[in-house]
């Protein structure tokens, strides 16, 4: 399987890098993954609602121009279904088991997604009403990947 993550924003903080790292090297011996990262729209603090949509739209812009044709498209949403570590791997087993070879997983910058965003995807996944930082919503992703994996090979991890 190949495995896609598209995010807003350049990821700084070094010690989420190193942990995204760990996660994508274990990920190696089940999928191929890859990161995306598309620039996030400079915007003042202060947005009007009209600037907040415009905002969003560019970086959905970005995001599209990313995503292959034939991709399965997974968004993180707060809207989202919330689902089990064993019902996410269930689902990626599914998805490779009925010849979905590409799946891409997008996370939006501060501000969520854009509409044409979640239309796009085929499906939209919460991982809980909290609000968290986006960069740190790629470790938590990439962590349950993982996990889904060690899942669907009956190995010992995710207990």
């Amino acid at each position: 399987m190949n495995i896609t993550i598209i995010s807003v924003g350049k990821l700084k903080e070094k010690y989420l890098k190193m942990g995204i790292d760990e996660y994508a090297k274990r990920l190696g011996s089940y999928a191929k993954i890859d990161f995306i990262e598309v620039p996030d729209e400079k915007a003042p603090e202060q947005l009007s609602d009209a600037e907040m949509e415009l905002v969003k739209k560019k970086e959905g812009e970005r995001i599209l121009a990313k995503i292959q044709d034939g991709t399965h498209v997974i968004a993180l949403a707060l809207d989202g279904k919330m689902k089990t570590s064993e019902e996410m791997a269930a689902d990626l087993d599914a998805l490779m088991t009925y010849g979905k070879s590409k799946v891409a997983f997008v996370i939006g910058g501060s501000l969520g997604l854009h509409t044409d965003v979640l239309k796009r995807a085929d499906e939209k996944l919460c991982f809980g009403k909290m609000t968290l930082p986006h960069q740190l919503m790629k470790l938590v992703l990439v962590e349950q990947i993982y996990r889904s994996f060690r899942i669907i090979h009956n190995a010992p991890y995710h207990k």
